[in-house]
């Protein structure tokens, strides 16, 4: 994409690259690997003297594995949200809040400001290879982490006044990690992430 103007973690100052988003708003996370399993469907009794026979994948996912899909949901949420946002550059826009919150809504409210600021929209948007890498409890889950490989090759700025690209910098493949929790109001949304240079994954 096209935004810029990323808050290293650790504290550092603000960097600008400026044909992807680069929004760099928490710690690298550790992970662990979860399975999902899968729904079945009802297995009739062949009569009434014989046992129900029992469909071995009728069983219902796991809180975890739920929570990692919603998760992830939300997380590509976000990203369609911001593509399609920044064709305006509309660093006010409502629709940034449905899936971003906190630390990860103030960093990419920030970034399209400065694009809206520079006469500077987004066209196309990234690609995204999300994985949930981790949740805080198996049971009652309310924290998420993804690793996400995303590319960002075709979301790309150009100047509202010229309709020209915004600069000849190459767009490429970035890593990201991002931490998703569930709200109160039941939703799950992405509360902060840090992506890494071009070329890191």
């Amino acid at each position: 994409m096209v935004i810029s103007l990323a808050r290293n973690p650790r504290g550092s100052a603000p960097t600008r690259s400026r044909r992807r988003l680069v929004a760099v708003a928490a710690a690298v996370f550790g992970f662990a690997v979860s399975a999902c399993s899968a729904g079945g469907a009802d297995v009739p009794a062949s009569s009434a003297s014989t046992p129900m026979a029992v469909d071995p994948t009728a069983t219902t996912a796991s809180p975890a594995s739920a929570a990692k899909q919603k998760a992830v949901d939300a997380y590509l949420g976000m990203w369609r949200d911001v593509a399609a946002v920044a064709t305006t550059s509309d660093w006010q826009s409502p629709r940034l809040a449905e899936h971003a919150t906190g630390d990860a809504l103030s960093v990419l409210a920030r970034q399209l400001y400065a694009d809206h600021y520079n006469g500077v929209v987004s066209k196309g948007a990234p690609a995204n290879s999300p994985v949930a890498q981790s949740v805080d409890s198996q049971y009652e889950p309310k924290t998420v982490v993804i690793r996400d490989c995303s590319d960002a090759s075709t979301w790309l700025k150009y100047r509202t006044d010229n309709g020209k690209p915004a600069d000849d910098e190459p767009g490429g493949k970035h890593l990201i990690h991002a931490e998703v929790k569930l709200a109160v109001d039941g939703s799950w949304r992405v509360t902060r992430f840090a992506v890494e240079r071009t070329g890191s994954c």
